[in-house]
């Protein structure tokens, strides 16, 4: 399973074995268009699944994901929870966000991908692959986020709007401000949980 494949990620393109591609919304950063073909190529058996305007936009076979909506991805259940892109700017249209509530047989939200949603479920959350860093996000946004969200363990997308050297100051301030376990994990590699 592989979420939002976007223009920040790096070497999708030869993945493959996917069972699904899980896209949260339209921005280039969450739905790279000019290297999902190689991806989908690769990957022949995959479902694709996303929010509904960006699933109308794709032009490939797609199956759009409402609030609401529950899949079966192997021995795994997926929901589909939230539905709004946060606010970027009150003069910037809100689009269509669906975050992913992904659970197994021990826990219905074993993991929890947002998006650019600031959604929070009204269930324990283990691990979030929260926004804690993004081209629209204030830093307290992002602590506010966690806190309400309260996972076990956080791990942060949008990795690549924050300056490396400062990866540590920005990220130790999230980490000394909240209670979750918060891990950034290596680039480049794939992380089972």
């Amino acid at each position: 399973m592989l979420f939002d494949p976007g223009t920040f990620a790096h070497g999708f393109e030869g993945i493959t074995g996917l069972s699904a591609i899980l896209i949260t919304h339209q921005h280039p950063d969450h739905v790279d268009m000019s290297r999902l073909p190689a991806l989908l190529e690769g990957n022949a058996d995959a479902a694709l699944y996303a929010d509904p305007q960006t699933a109308e936009q794709l032009g490939v076979p797609c199956q759009a994901v409402h609030v609401g909506d529950e899949l079966t991805i192997g021995e795994l259940t997926v929901r589909g929870v939230g539905g709004r892109h946060a606010e970027i700017h009150p003069e910037i249209p809100v689009i269509d966000n669906i975050s992913y509530l992904v659970g197994d047989s021990d826990h219905r939200a074993r993991l929890m991908h947002p998006g650019d949603a600031l959604f929070v479920p009204d269930e324990p959350v283990d691990v979030l692959a929260t926004p804690a860093a993004a081209p629209w996000m204030k830093i307290s946004e992002a602590v506010d986020y966690l806190r309400a969200v309260a996972p076990a363990r956080a791990v942060p997308i949008h990795q690549g709007v924050v300056a490396p050297d400062a990866r540590g100051l920005y990220y130790g301030r999230i980490t000394e401000m909240t209670s979750a376990d918060f891990q950034v994990l290596p680039e480049e590699n794939g992380v089972t949980f």
